[in-house]
């Protein structure tokens, strides 16, 4: 084990790689509950997508720690499952079987812009400055997630319009067993961080559940069964070679603009998201080192750590249309279990595990409770935020494409969207200095595709 994983090398060992594996699992268990409650919307069954969330996450995330050595583990990407149902199928009229054919063709996409080394050269073209915003605005936006996940942050609705546009943000008020249950893990949280206690916040997760049991917090009542859903999985599983599925998506000429469109919609979203939070997270903690950033410039074939975490990744989502999930993608909440010191592909590999295990304990794992977990993201978001002080915030031509970058992620509830930021930002900003010629052209080609991302969604939504 040592010798595969390198552990040593690395600064760790097997202990501490287990109980990093369990603290990003648990962070990011919700997916298995979450992700079939917002699919199943589309007329997907539940248990098939139940278990297609759970193979897809063991597929990708084996890749990822026995293939690259690095403790990301993968998913099924919040927010894209939301796009997938309620803008794809809801609001453009696909079904849920044409939909998974784009997230698979997404897959496909990724997986040439990876061999190909697109990705690696948008890597290499963000500027220094940009790659420490990214950083620090997933530390905003995990943090914020977890004050999302238990309604820390609420939203009052505008009383003339009584929609979401207009509403007034606001701290709630702390009157639910909810809130005070994540105060109490956000104390342990914060307790154990300061203490090092180690394993601290996976333990921190533990003892926040069983206090959840009093307060009613913490119910099996609220677990899931598994006894239907393996009968329900064939059902998912390889739709998208059925009449229903790539036949139906281009038997109409007339949608292939459509069409193409929303694959690209897919494949921006998950690209970035994925770069965002390599980035991001690899940077800071030497996961991926000057000599892996040297490699990926100027290496061949997968010659360094990270050539070998984005072909993971992108291989990821098709396996996971295949099942029957949406795009499979790197998950930011793979933080918690850096931040608890997972440094190899012994961290994904114990993830990969705990999902295995989970299709059989449904009825434990999902009685977590958000707010079990939301204070650990909050401390993780906070210990990420650090990438900050990089920046020189005196030189407003800085500042300016790294406020929008870091913000923009908390913001908009998107990693994307705060590089979008970021990336636009940047060649105003250059621009006006009269140094647009310095600015990588992959940025302004990245820029220029944002933009019309935005146009498109603005048309056809």
């Amino acid at each position: 084990m040592e010798k595969f994983f390198h552990l040593k090398e690395n600064g760790t060992t097997v202990s501490t790689e287990i109980l990093a594996g369990l603290t990003t699992f648990f962070a990011m268990a919700y997916i298995i509950v979450v992700n079939p409650q917002i699919l199943s919307q589309t007329g997907m069954p539940w248990g098939g997508v139940f278990l297609a969330t759970i193979i897809a996450a063991i597929a990708g995330t084996l890749v990822m720690g026995l293939f690259a050595n690095v403790p990301y583990a993968q998913a099924a990407g919040m927010g894209l499952n939301a796009f997938f149902t309620y803008t794809v199928c809801f609001g453009l009229g696909f079904t849920w079987q044409q939909t998974l054919c784009m997230v698979f063709l997404c897959g496909i996409i990724n997986i040439i812009i990876t061999v190909t080394k697109i990705r690696k050269m948008i890597i290499k073209s963000i500027p220094p400055m940009l790659q420490h915003a990214i950083g620090g605005g997933i530390g905003l936006f995990v943090a914020y997630v977890g004050m999302l996940n238990v309604d820390l942050i609420t939203f009052t609705p505008d009383k003339k319009t009584t929609q979401a546009v207009g509403a007034t943000p606001g701290l709630a008020t702390f009157n639910n067993p909810v809130l005070w249950v994540f105060l109490i893990g956000l104390v342990l949280a914060i307790a154990f961080t300061v203490l090092k206690v180690k394993g601290g916040l996976l333990l921190a997760i533990a003892i926040t559940t069983v206090v959840g049991i009093p307060f009613g917090v913490t119910s099996m009542a609220d677990s899931v069964s598994i006894s239907d859903t393996f009968s329900q999985l064939p059902q998912t599983f390889g739709a998208i070679f059925s009449a229903e599925g790539f036949p139906a998506l281009f038997s109409d000429p007339a949608k292939f603009p459509l069409v193409l469109v929303t694959i690209f919609a897919f494949s921006m979203s998950d690209t970035f998201d994925t770069i965002g939070t390599f980035i991001g997270t690899g940077r800071r903690t030497g996961i991926f080192s000057e000599e892996d950033e040297q490699s990926l410039e100027s290496g061949h074939g997968f010659s360094s750590k990270m050539d070998k975490a984005l072909f993971a990744d992108s291989i990821a989502t098709s396996i996971g249309a295949i099942c029957g999930t949406s795009n499979t993608t790197t998950y930011v909440e793979s933080a918690a279990g850096i931040g608890a010191g997972g440094r190899t592909g012994l961290t994904s590999v114990v993830v990969a595990a705990c999902f295995a295990i989970s299709a059989f304990l449904s009825p434990v794992i999902s009685a977590v409770p958000s707010a079990a977990t939301a204070g650990v993201l909050v401390i993780v978001g906070c210990m990420m935020a650090s990438s900050l002080k990089e920046i020189d915030w005196s030189e407003i031509s800085e500042a300016i494409p790294a406020f929008f970058a870091a913000v923009f992620m908390a913001f908009s509830y998107s990693i994307s969207y705060g590089i979008a930021g970021g990336f636009i930002t940047y060649c105003i900003v250059m621009s006006c200095k009269g140094k647009a010629k310095d600015v990588h052209p992959v940025i302004w080609t990245v820029a220029a595709l944002f933009i019309l991302d935005f146009i498109l969604q603005a048309v056809l939504v």
